[in-house]
């Protein structure tokens, strides 16, 4: 692999070129969104993973071997090459955590050599990487080696997630810059809807292919692969970049006196580390991100234990209820976690183009503001035993956890230029790597901790919420902090010249597709085909999240 990217461009056929996807005269913006919603549903597989975890815990046992659990003190490299004993669940749970190390580590390496040969050529290297990675995870399934899936959903896997991630950042934003926040919310939404769609379709798989001595999930694991190569491959021949100097019809860029906050300048990617924004920035999306994934991750017994049996209207706390009443809870509280997923993706969106009109610092003063003050309000709400005011709180939360990511991208180029906008938030999604440890740690510990010291159940997460509530603080004050860039950490026009000529940008739109006049001009119905493509399988994700969440309210 050569350095400075996952290909040599010379390698590639001509068709993944970016001088081949520069659009010309009569595209239509709006078939740029489906196409990257095409790839970040797919990827975003990634957070409904666990609907494996069980299946794949029985792998010896449902096959008739009489294999056992592999041993608790058994070390984890030798739990890699173990063939005789079931992988436990904790184990498996480190290819999710590969997944999203990996996504930083990939965008922050590669993202500006996917700036240079565009999204088109990445998108591409996202869908092998991703598939490629499922199909050798089935090998690892089959042979029973634990290695192989390490290596094809954890790390080649997660290059694929992080390629994928960014890979359509900059060039919706160059598309929309009247509405960059609603753009990248758009794409962004499906990363977080990509569970939605792929959860129930697994479930759904590894039932049709179960047999008395196989749960399905080899098969399972073969078909989603395919399946998500042709969505991937499709959203990537679908991409097109615009012509430098293009403009939506009818749109003027702001004057540069008219939002200090929004320039019309550009940073190069390799001068990011040292700006003192660009770090204001890694902790605002760190600290909100920490504190809405470490509640994502116990939401459900969080519920279970500070409610206890008034979710099914039996007066008894946690501890008390039997086997048959913790399952009914248990289902109550799986319907929790759904609704709480459809305010994580609908937030996405909401909040991203809210942002268009608000702007992006005001937006997350009010992420910060907003989640701070329902943190607080949390342990009171608790222990009044209101459900409504719990879960509405944490329906908020999510919608600003989620809204946080979408609108991350436009703020980046609002401050730093859109030239180099997916390379520096590539750099930027360490923030979210590091929350990903940060935040599990601080609320499961805290509660391990609260447990210890003999406080009952339904009060272990009162002094976590207040922590949390410190986690945003710290990102508030980091918010208010950020101020336009000096000018010397802009790129000259000369520079800025020397990057567009390595970019492979034409000048102007008239250097665009010699002699094919509207060769790019697009239907309506082309337009509606693709938004069906993708809107349909998350419709359907969006019912079934819906009859979930239904369990809530039963």
């Amino acid at each position: 692999m050569p350095a400075g990217g996952p290909a040599s461009p010379s390698a590639m056929p001509g068709w993944l070129e970016k001088e081949r996807i520069i659009a010309g005269a009569g595209f239509n913006r709006w078939l740029v969104p489906p196409a990257a919603l095409a790839i970040h549903l797919c990827i975003g597989m990634a957070y409904g993973f666990s609907v494996f975890w069980l299946p794949l815990s029985k792998m010896l046992a449902t096959a008739g071997t009489g294999a056992q659990a592999c041993a608790k003190d058994m070390s984890f490299f030798a739990e890699l090459f173990a063939t005789d004993c079931d992988w436990r669940i904790a184990t498996l749970g480190w290819m999710y955590t590969l997944f999203f190390v990996f996504l930083g580590c990939s965008a922050a390496i590669w993202g500006g050599w996917l700036e240079r040969v565009g999204p088109r050529k990445a998108g591409v290297v996202s869908a092998l990487c991703w598939c490629g990675g499922m199909l050798l995870s089935a090998l690892g399934i089959h042979l029973h080696q634990f290695w192989l899936m390490i290596l094809g959903s954890g790390v080649i896997g997660g290059i694929g997630l992080g390629l994928g991630y960014i890979s359509p950042v900059s060039t919706l934003i160059k598309w929309f810059p009247d509405r960059r926040g609603m753009a990248t919310g758009m794409a962004i939404m499906g990363f977080g809807g990509g569970a939605m769609i792929g959860s129930p379709l697994a479930v759904e798989l590894m039932k049709s292919f179960a047999t008395p001595t196989s749960a399905g999930v080899l098969q399972t694991f073969v078909v989603m692969a395919l399946v998500y190569f042709v969505f991937m491959m499709a959203g990537a021949l679908g991409y097109r970049v615009p012509a430098t100097g293009w403009k939506p019809a009818g749109w003027t860029p702001p004057p540069p006196t008219a939002n200090t906050m929004i320039t019309q300048r550009h940073v190069h990617v390799k001068k990011v580390w040292g700006i003192p924004q660009f770090w204001l920035l890694w902790t605002v999306l760190c600290m909100n991100v920490s504190a809405g994934i470490g509640v994502i991750g116990m939401s459900s017994p969080m519920l279970q234990e500070v409610f206890g049996g008034a979710l099914i209207g039996v007066p008894q706390k946690f501890a008390e209820l039997d086997k048959a009443q913790l399952a009914a809870i248990a289902a109550v509280a799986g319907g929790f976690t759904a609704l709480l997923s459809l305010f994580n993706i609908g937030g996405r969106f909401v909040w991203a183009s809210l942002s268009d009109k608000l702007g992006r610092k005001m937006t997350y003063c009010v992420f910060f503001v907003l989640g701070g003050l329902l943190y607080f309000s949390i342990p009171s709400s608790a222990g009044a035993g209101s459900k409504l005011a719990f879960v509405g709180a944490f329906c908020i939360i999510l919608s600003m956890y989620g809204g946080g990511f979408a609108t991350i991208p436009a703020y980046l180029a609002d401050l730093f230029g859109t030239q180099f906008v997916g390379a520096i938030h590539g750099r930027l999604l360490t923030a979210w790597a590091t929350a990903g440890i940060l935040g599990p740690v601080v609320v499961n510990y805290m509660r391990e901790y609260q447990l210890g010291l003999g406080i009952p159940r339904e009060q272990v997460y009162n002094q976590t919420m207040y922590i949390l509530v410190g986690m945003l603080v710290i990102g508030l004050v980091a918010n208010l902090l950020v101020r336009p860039l000096a000018d010397k950490h802009f790129m000259t026009d000369a520079e800025l010249a020397v990057e567009k000529k390595l970019a492979h940008e034409k000048a102007s739109a008239s250097e665009v597709g010699s002699g094919r006049g509207n060769a790019d001009a697009v239907s309506p119905l082309t337009v509606a085909l693709a938004w069906a493509a993708v809107g349909i399988p998350l419709a359907w994700g969006v019912y079934k999240t819906l009859v979930s969440a239904a369990k809530f309210f039963n």
